[in-house]
């Protein structure tokens, strides 16, 4: 969320960059908030003179009264009410358009950073650059669930009897790998010196808000009827939310997190055949790590994060590549994000297992995220956000990567503590 002094200031740059996100519509709000600001101060100042103007009668009154001029008292006390109502018409009205201007402010994109590419959606985000040989086999690659059906590895018939299309059951060595996948992440981003972090599952409509734009919020979220909370849709939002309304000492900073989660996603819409399986579903489970920093910091992590991300990929010899996301493929609230895609040998592509984004101020700003800088001096925090990895997409990616000939598939090194020594899971007897 921007701030209001900003688009009072700049409103042909806030018009300018909501016109490189394609999203014209908006046009118009950016003078219908900024007509809102001047109603609003005015009526701010009107009610501030109404209160200095009150207490200097309160005082005028008991002067009044202790010379004995109850009459002149009286009046003055009449026009302190009258004046009472005026104050309690104008604090009304200034709380009903602080709340108008707050919504739209919530719907005006923010600044993206000037790296951005300009194009209208994710067919026009840009590759970066490439890690890893991508590598073709020569036998035939099976879809996924085939893969992990030979291993006795899934059920998605009683999954879809007991909880309906979108869920799964895991099971046995694949059921394993995906605690395992789950397990490494985990480790390798404590290594990196990131705090392990257990968040809460589900938060509140006002951390909702704070942290993703109404759209987002109506694409994704699950409400928990009859209570003000939601289900987390990704970690990053219980663990943003964990700073609400801080205000950290700038040494603390930066605060480097890094949570296991289940997520939990409408998923609305239709999908293509291979999104079919376990690629896109309403339940998964992620590692996430986040950054809050002081502004200056956070294109540094922001580069860091992605990096995360690509270096436990290829430690688990699977070739990813870099996509830089255009304008018009940012969420709202973000200034930079970059995907990072795995490559499929069976669909002969690169597809999303993660995304690593940078918010500038826009959560902070939401959230009251503040710092206390050396010289007393408060500011809003950077908060940024990256996918470490989420089966099961992940499990797609590393089954036809690892898939030999025979039908077994390879576990890298790095991986074989976690899967009890194994190098291999071998294909099942029907």
């Amino acid at each position: 969320m921007l701030d209001i002094k900003f688009v009072r200031e700049n409103p042909e740059l806030v018009k300018e960059n909501i016109k490189k996100k394609f999203q014209d519509n908006k046009l118009p709000l950016v003078d219908e908030v900024i007509a809102l600001d001047v109603e609003n101060r005015a009526i701010i100042t009107e009610a501030e003179a109404l209160r200095a103007e009150r207490n200097k009668l309160s005082k005028s009154i008991g002067a009044l009264m202790g010379q004995g001029k109850k009459e002149e008292a009286e009046e003055m006390k009449k026009k302190v009410a009258q004046e009472a109502d005026r104050l309690k018409e104008l604090e009304a009205k200034e709380a009903e358009l602080e709340e108008r201007i707050k919504t739209i402010m919530m719907t005006i994109p923010q600044i993206i950073d000037p790296s951005v590419p300009i194009g209208k959606d994710d067919s026009e985000n840009v590759e970066v650059e490439r890690f890893g040989e991508p590598v073709v086999p020569e036998f035939e690659v099976p879809y996924h669930t085939e893969i992990m059906e030979s291993f006795n590895g899934i059920d998605l018939d009683s999954a879809r009897r007991v909880a309906g299309n979108g869920f799964y059951y895991l099971m046995g060595d694949i059921a394993r790998l995906h605690s395992a996948v789950i397990s490494y992440a985990r480790d390798f981003m404590i290594d990196r010196g990131f705090t392990y972090c257990v968040p809460p599952f589900m938060i509140r409509s006002n951390v909702v808000t704070g942290v993703m734009s109404f759209a987002e919020m109506d694409a994704m979220m699950y409400k928990i009827e009859g209570e003000d909370l939601y289900l987390i849709g990704t970690s990053e939002h219980s663990m943003i939310g964990k700073y609400i309304d801080n205000i950290l000492e700038e040494d603390q900073l930066p605060q480097t997190l890094t949570s296991y989660s289940p997520c939990f996603r409408k998923e609305k819409g239709a999908h293509g055949l291979e999104e079919r399986g376990v690629y896109r579903i309403h339940q998964f489970e992620k590692q996430e790590m986040i950054v809050v920093c002081k502004p200056e910091d956070s294109a540094m992590w922001y580069n860091k994060l992605w990096k995360n991300t690509v270096d436990l990929f290829r430690s688990l010899d699977i070739p990813v590549r870099t996509l830089e996301c255009c304008s018009g493929d940012l969420a709202d609230l973000k200034v930079k994000s970059v995907d990072v895609e795995a490559w499929s040998p069976r669909q002969k592509k690169y597809f999303e297992v993660g995304s690593c984004s940078n918010l500038g101020d826009a959560q902070a700003r939401r959230l009251k995220i503040r710092v206390n800088g050396e010289d007393g001096k408060k500011y809003l925090a950077h908060t940024l956000n990256n996918t470490v990895v989420a089966p099961p997409r992940m499990l797609i990616a590393f089954l036809e990567n690892n898939l030999q000939a025979d039908g077994s598939v390879r576990i890298p090194e790095a991986l074989r503590p976690y899967m009890g020594g194994m190098d291999a899971i071998e294909k099942k007897a029907k």
